[in-house]
């Protein structure tokens, strides 16, 4: 069965209990299955369904959270789906800044866009997966890639960089994935998503995904350091953007492998495991 996220952030757990801490999110608009219904002990069904993302991740969350019904998501799969690039999105009643407000997205939420709103330059008239109807900036919409968005490898790499320094000054949020709130691999996950790729959701490189490990001396804008427990994108020059609970930093901040740098992280340059990339060797 398909479900579609139905609220701004839906919380993902590793267990179905509200009590256990975050693992991962849902943006509004974005899809997954659900493999089964949580039972309790007594067989009685309760509010959680066991999901797995578009990216392959497994976890539960509340059924009230989901809109379900298979006609439903592969309708909204298949329409003109675009990405909200904004940090944030109001969908507004009305085509003014006046309208009321029927929902609002973060940075990777998705609508279907139906089209200019008649007579209201730089508006547009979008669908909620509930399928209501509203209007929204076209400044803050992007298309929903479903590939990689260029065959271009120096396009690739400048959009993931410019992509991830749009979350600068963002919070850290165990398993966060928006302008809210955000951790390490959710960063990297999403800056890649936005860019048509789905990678690994956590920290470490995983057979089956398209991160491939690669010598450090390799490593060019784009690609993923790996620390452990905790991962980052290198910009080039030696600094890197990553998502960090480290006091003083509190969230999504440059920092540099090169002592010379006032940005230099020395608890992190010792650490470096592996360095991850998307492209062959020789690109």
């Amino acid at each position: 069965m398909k479900a579609i996220a139905a609220k701004t952030v839906v919380s993902l757990r590793a267990k179905p209990s509200l009590r256990i801490c975050l693992d991962d999110e849902l943006l509004y608009g974005m899809t997954a299955d659900i493999l089964e219904e949580v039972s309790d002990a007594d067989g009685a069904e309760t509010e959680w369904v066991h999901i797995r993302t578009e990216y392959r991740h497994e976890a539960y969350c509340r059924k009230e959270d989901l809109l379900i019904g298979r006609d439903r998501a592969v309708r909204w799969d298949s329409g003109p789906l675009c990405t909200v690039t904004q940090a944030y999105a109001d969908v507004l009643s009305e085509p003014e800044v006046q309208g009321i407000c029927r929902e609002s997205l973060t940075r990777g939420g998705r609508l279907i866009r139906i089209g200019e709103a008649f007579g209201r330059e730089g508006w547009t008239e979008v669908e909620l997966a509930d399928g209501r109807k509203g209007y929204t900036k076209e400044s803050f919409l992007g298309p929903c890639y479903r590939h990689p968005f260029t065959t271009d490898e120096e396009e690739f790499r400048r959009k993931l960089t410019e992509t991830a320094k749009g979350y600068l000054g963002t919070q850290y949020r165990w398993g966060g994935k928006s302008p809210l709130g955000i951790d390490c691999s959710g960063l990297t996950s999403m800056c890649y998503m936005l860019c048509g790729v789905f990678i690994y959701r956590n920290a470490r490189l995983m057979e089956g995904f398209p991160i491939r490990e690669i010598g450090k001396e390799e490593m060019k804008p784009g690609d993923l350091l790996y620390f452990p427990g905790h991962i980052a994108m290198y910009l080039g020059n030696d600094r890197y953007i990553h998502s960090t609970g480290k006091n003083g930093s509190d969230g999504v901040v440059i920092n540099s492998l090169n002592p010379a740098h006032e940005d230099f992280r020395p608890d992190l340059r010792g650490m470096l495991e592996h360095a991850g990339s998307l492209f062959p060797p020789g690109g």
